[in-house]
C-alpha cells in the first residue's frame, strides 16, 4: 500500500492535470477499474472485509489526492517558506494564536522547515490499519 501510494503521488505530481480529472469523474475507464480492483484485492487478501477494504482505499486515496492538490497549488516555493513566515508573522498575534505564532517562529529561525510531508501522513494512515482487522 505504501509503494502504491507513493507511486500514485509521484505520478500525479508529474501530471498536474490528472488529479482533478480523476476525482471529478463518475464514469471511469478500465485503467481506473484495474487500479481500484487491485487495491481492494491487496486489502481483502490481507484480511480486511470488503467494507473495510473500501474504507481503507478511500482514506488512502483521499490522502494522495488531497496532498497532491495541495502540493500543486501551494502559493510559493518550498525555498521561500522561511521568508514568507518572516513576512506573515505579524498577522499571527501570539495572544490570539499562541501555538501557530510559535510554530511560525520555529520556521523563521530555521529550526523546522514547515514543509508538509506526504509520507508522514501516509505512515499515520498505514500504522492504524492493523487495529481495523477483525
Amino acid at each position: 500500500m505504501r509503494q502504491r501510494a507513493i507511486a500514485a503521488h509521484t505520478m500525479l505530481l508529474r501530471h498536474p492535470w490528472a488529479t482533478l480529472a480523476i476525482v471529478s469523474r463518475v464514469n471511469v475507464g478500465p485503467a481506473t477499474l484495474r487500479y481500484v480492483d487491485a487495491t481492494l484485492g491487496c486489502l481483502v487478501e490481507a484480511g480486511f472485509s470488503f467494507e473495510q477494504a473500501d474504507r481503507v482505499w478511500n482514506a488512502i486515496d483521499s490522502h494522495i489526492y488531497g496532498f497532491t492538490l495541495q502540493a500543486l497549488n501551494f502559493p510559493f516555493e518550498a525555498a521561500e517558506y522561511a521568508t514568507v513566515a518572516r513576512d506573515y508573522v505579524a498577522m499571527i498575534p501570539p495572544k490570539q494564536y499562541p501555538y501557530l505564532n510559535q510554530l511560525t517562529h520555529h520556521v523563521r529561525a530555521g529550526r523546522y522547515d514547515g514543509l508538509h510531508d506526504f509520507e508522514f501522513g501516509l505512515e499515520l494512515l498505514l500504522n492504524g490499519l492493523e487495529e481495523w482487522l477483525y
